[in-house]
């Protein structure tokens, strides 16, 4: 049995290695090596589990080792011959070239979440990765954290009480669609919660009232969304976007 393809939250963790390395490559021999094997060995996705014991190849120093060969050599300022690599390999560079803050700071979420202990006990969420399969640019791990606490029922029903208490309307903060409006008593004190900063910018620190919007089901899922290198917005850059494509459209 062959050693599974790596996957984006894996790359981005190697990558960060190699970017944190100058864009150079990191041997066997390097500790940092050692660390991040045993880190993508302990990392929970999908089909994973059990993977490392049965499969010692499995993401071993060598192989990362050879991966940061792949990332350091297929950089634009290489001066030697690339590797071949793989597509996904290109696609991180480009993400971290373009956005290196941001997925370094994705990639120390994720350890903090595998160091915790929090990240392994999160099961799956049904739309951590969209219907084609991509994840978000800050790793399927994050947004699987992320979508767990938007749904936990107590911190939705905290923010629910606290628009009530103070008397702001239950809507959409997008659209302002009204789900007790249009389904009567049946979508009465329904709406989504979503998070407007990613846990990569929040960190994984407790979630509080403020960095909660509410959302109906279209423009939540619209937030989370991957699309041209963003793949989380808040409430009011979505708003701008649609803004935007309604201007175009009365042109």
């Amino acid at each position: 049995m062959r050693s599974p393809s790596w996957t984006w939250d894996e790359l981005l963790l190697a990558c960060a290695l190699v970017v944190q390395n100058g864009w150079r490559e990191l041997r066997v021999g390097d500790p940092a090596v050692t660390e991040l094997s045993g880190l993508l060995r302990s990392l929970p996705l999908p089909g994973r589990a059990g993977l490392a014991a049965t499969l010692p190849e499995y993401r071993s120093v060598g192989s990362v080792s050879r991966k940061t060969t792949d990332l350091a050599s297929n950089h634009p300022g290489y001066a030697g011959k690339p590797t071949k690599g793989g597509s996904l390999d290109k696609l991180i560079i480009e993400a971290f070239l373009h956005r290196e803050a941001a997925m370094l700071q994705a990639a120390r979420a994720i350890e903090a979440g595998i160091g915790s202990g929090e990240l392994a006990l999160i099961p799956e969420q049904p739309d951590e990765a969209d219907a084609d399969g991509t994840t978000a640019a800050e790793g399927r791990l994050l947004a699987r954290w992320a979508i767990s606490r938007e749904r936990n029922p107590a911190l939705r029903k905290r923010k629910i009480a606290q628009v009530r208490k103070l008397g702001l309307p239950l809507h959409c903060e997008v659209c302002a669609f009204d789900f007790g409006s249009a389904y009567g008593t049946l979508g009465l004190g329904y709406i989504e919660v979503h998070h407007t900063l990613p846990l990569h910018i929040s960190g994984p620190r407790e979630t509080k009232l403020s960095d909660l919007a509410l959302l109906c089901a279209n423009c939540h899922r619209m937030c989370h969304r991957g699309h041209h290198g963003t793949s989380w917005r808040t409430p009011d850059q979505l708003r701008t976007e649609m803004t935007l494509i309604r201007t175009r459209s009365l042109q």
